[in-house]
């Protein structure tokens, strides 16, 4: 069940700063959930590809584990 939840996590979090990275790419200066950071464009840019990254990878990690256990065909 915990890998599910964080599989869940990881998509969810995948999806919500690509599209963040998107609307980012489209319009400079709408920083979204990331405009606290005041890094700039480029700066907000990279944090929003890191935690695309850090998504991919805990669905894929999250989604491994639970094929091990046999939870996955």
């Amino acid at each position: 069940m915990k890998y599910d939840i964080l599989q869940i996590i990881g998509a969810a979090t995948m999806v919500v700063f690509t599209q963040g990275a998107i609307r980012l790419l489209v319009d400079h200066g709408n920083t979204g959930l990331l405009g606290w950071l005041g890094a700039g464009f480029g700066g907000t840019l990279a944090v929003h590809g890191l935690l695309v990254a850090v998504g991919l990878l805990l669905t894929g990690w999250s989604h491994t584990r639970a094929k091990a256990l046999g939870r996955r065909g």
